[in-house]
Order: C-alpha cells, then structure tokens, then sequence
C-alpha cells in the first residue's frame, strides 16, 4: 500500500477499495458501515431510513450537460434510489474558494434547486465555507441524503439473493458523462455533442419496484464503471458474471474518443446510469417499464449470473473471445464527480 494518498485513491477502482477497507473500516468499523453499501440501511425505531453522503470536485465545474450542483443533487438521489429507497431530504455544504464569481454560484444553486425539484426531495439544511484563493479549486460541495425504505427493498442494496439465472440490464448508453467531462476539461471539440447524462433516476427506479418485479440489486454506475461494479457483485461470491459486450450500449463518439485516448468504455464514470440484476421472470417487465421512461429508453439486457467461473466476472467480446472484467486499477480521469 502506498505511504501517501494517490489520484487513483480516488478512482471507485481497487485504490480506493483498499484505503476504504484499510484505513477507514478499520478505524470506523461497524456493522452499518461493513455493509459497504451506497446507502447505510438504518433502523430508527419502526421506521428503516437509508442515509448517504458524498463530495463533488468535479473540474471544471460547469460541463456539457450539467455541473456541479446538478451533479451533486442527483448522484445522492442516486445512491439512496438504487438502495430501495425513496429519497426525501438533502443537505448540502459548500467549500467556496475566495474569488469565485457570485454569478456562477447563483447558477450552481439554480441547478440543485431545479434537480431537487425535479426529483421531488428537498434540501432542507447546509453550510457554507470560505478560503483564501489557492486553497480551493472554485467550489467543492458535500451533499448527504436520507431516504425511507419499505422493509421488502432492504436487501436490494447488498445482493443477498442474487441467484444464477438472473439477468443483469443497464438502462442506457454508458460513459457519456467522463467523455463530456474531459472534453470540456480539454477543450475539445467534438463533432457529435457528447453530454453528461446526470440524471435523477429515482421515478424511473420507483416505476419498476412499485411493479412487483423481483429486482435482486441495483448500483448507480458511477466512478470505477460498469466494469467495477460487475467485478464487486461476484466479489466471494458462488456464481459468476457473463457480460455479452455487444450488448453493453456505446455511442459512436464516445467509442472514438475511447479509441483516441486509450479509454476503456466499461471503466468509464456515469451520472445517470444504474445496473440492475433481476430475477429471470421479470426481466422482460423491467425493460418494458424503462423503455417507457425518459432515462430509460436505451436500456438493453446485457448479461446474466452465471454457474460457472464463480467469484469472477467474464466479458463475451464481439469478435467472439473472452475476458476476464476486474476492477479499475488507478485512474482513468481525476476529478471526474
């Protein structure tokens, strides 16, 4: 283990899972937080809350798409959504650097309204922190969330009942958000607008939980990409993943770019994304219900759980082969949320 903090520590890739596991568990541990879960699942009394948090860094913080307040109201709806829950409360606390134009706050603040009430939770309580220019990259901002959820969604977060024979849909086009993100970075000019796909996607997750489908997990695909999160789910586990990769959906610009830069399209961040395993006799009601949906009408069933290769997840690539998916190893774009 490095001796000091890397980018790559950053990643949602094998960095930041060792720190987590390393350092913080081990000071922090307890049973809520070994769950390592988007959302810690906590009872209060009768009632079962799910509660997250998460900073924003994103640079630069406004992009094709979004910014950084749009991103942060929305990736901790995200979290608490695809733990089960409905989302209904916000904070957000904001590290201000001196020199930031009131102006861009005003539209930064303007975004989490409008995402907030689009999404239909409120932010209900906050803080605000000045510091000299220099010490500060314009603005960085922390947002926690609590949701309410129904006693039935309590296991969705950890995948306790994933079985083989379950398939696994994404509901569209993935690494529009880290390809936007760069371009604007970068200057870039592309000759297909690419734009972040940040997005609340609670609606579209209430829509098929309230329709009695056997969803068995969900993640927001986030940081470390789809190829994280699949290598998390078979993670000690007794069955396997099979990912078919021509059915994984990529625009063709972002797939150029991937080509230019040397991206791997499954490692990609995404802001509006989430995968969803899902029993055998439900899937095709899943996909039904998003294709219906704003955030969901390019989803596409793109693998299953698998017997075979246990505690490993396998990617059929279209010329025919196989290989195996792990985890982001370093980093691919800092600062990317």
């Amino acid at each position: 283990m490095s001796k000091t903090i890397l980018l790559g520590h950053g990643s949602g890739g094998k960095l930041t899972g060792n720190l987590i596991k390393k350092t913080f568990i081990r000071y922090f541990s307890n049973p809520v937080l070994e769950a390592l879960t988007d959302s810690a699942i906590i009872n209060v009394g009768d009632t079962l809350l799910a509660f997250t948090t998460d900073s924003y860094v994103v640079d630069p913080v406004f992009f094709p798409g979004g910014d950084i307040g749009k991103l942060a109201v929305n990736g901790t709806v995200n979290d608490l959504a695809v733990s089960g829950a409905e989302p209904m409360f916000i904070s957000a606390s904001f590290i201000i650097e001196e020199g930031l134009q009131i102006s861009d706050l005003e539209v930064i603040t303007k975004s989490m309204r409008d995402e907030s009430d689009k999404a239909g939770v409120k932010i209900v309580t906050g803080d605000t922190k000045v510091v000299k220019k220099g010490q500060c990259d314009k603005i960085f901002i922390n947002t926690s969330g609590i949701g309410i959820l129904d006693k039935k969604h309590e296991n969705i977060s950890t995948g306790k009942y994933i079985e083989p024979g379950d398939k696994i849909i994404i509901n569209g086009h993935i690494g529009d958000h880290a390809i936007a993100v760069m371009g604007a970075r970068e200057n870039l000019k592309f000759e297909t607008k690419i734009e972040s796909d940040c997005a609340p996607l609670n609606h579209l997750i209430k829509a098929f939980l309230n329709s009695g489908s056997d969803i068995k997990f969900m993640r927001d695909i986030t940081r470390g990409g789809l190829a994280t999160i699949v290598s998390e789910i078979v993670e000690n586990r007794k069955f396997g993943v099979s990912i078919n990769e021509a059915a994984v959906p990529v625009r063709e610009s972002v797939k150029g770019m991937c080509e230019i830069f040397g991206y791997d399209p499954l490692f990609l961040a995404n802001e509006g994304k989430v995968l969803i395993v899902v029993s055998d006799i439900s899937a095709e009601k899943v996909m039904e219900i998003m294709k219906t949906h704003e955030y969901g009408k390019d989803a596409a069933l793109i693998g299953e759980i698998t017997t075979g290769n246990a505690g490993k997840a396998i990617l059929r690539s279209i010329v025919g082969g196989s290989r195996i998916i792990d985890k982001l190893t370093g980093e691919q774009l800092p600062r990317i949320c």
